[in-house]
């Protein structure tokens, strides 16, 4: 494991465990390796799902088909997803999975510093990507979710805990449909 990635990797269980009960029910997006899942289980976690596009996760295929992999709607009270937004759009699929007042716990890389991220891989001190960086966002500026902490890191990556609000904002389709059914 690269030298930054093993630090970050301490670095987020202390800070994101904080806002974790030991009966919550989890889930994890991009489980990879399954270091995550492993450190729960070792430390009393019961109650965790892993999601990746490849084993050793508990669920294989991918989060956007959430209703297929057996997952029900609002049935976590935290989801993980460290180092996955910026591969694939899946904050609805969060939004729709948490119960309400639920957290997302998400880190990315800045959009505008991802090709520092870039060097450290090249240079071994950095975890190498497995897919591209397609979706790149500022979580600042993530809808539906109320921002309740957020960090920059190192001046490269973002860490934010994103909670579901208590009712769900109206979207502009059931606007229209509201006033259209009077």
């Amino acid at each position: 494991m690269p030298l930054l990635s093993e630090i970050a990797r301490r670095r987020k269980l202390s800070y994101f465990l904080q806002f974790v009960g030991k009966d919550d029910q989890l889930l994890e997006i991009g489980s990879g390796s399954g270091w995550v899942q492993q450190y729960l289980r070792d430390n009393g976690w019961k109650h965790y799902t892993g999601v990746d596009l490849h084993p050793p996760a508990d669920l294989v295929g991918d989060i956007r088909d959430w209703s297929n992999l057996g997952l029900k709607p609002e049935s976590f009270d935290r989801i993980i997803a460290f180092e996955v937004v910026e591969h694939i759009d899946c904050f609805q699929e969060c939004f729709d999975l948490l119960r309400p007042n639920g957290l997302l716990l998400v880190t990315t890389p800045i959009p505008h510093r991802d090709w520092v991220m870039k060097l450290l891989e090249a240079v071994g001190l950095n975890q190498k990507r497995t897919s591209p960086h397609d979706n790149l966002v500022y979580l600042q500026s993530v809808p539906h979710f109320k921002m309740k902490e957020f960090k920059i890191i190192g001046g490269l990556s973002q860490w934010a805990v994103l909670e579901k609000p208590q009712t769900a904002p109206v979207t502009a389709p059931e606007r229209a449909f509201k006033a259209a059914a009077g």
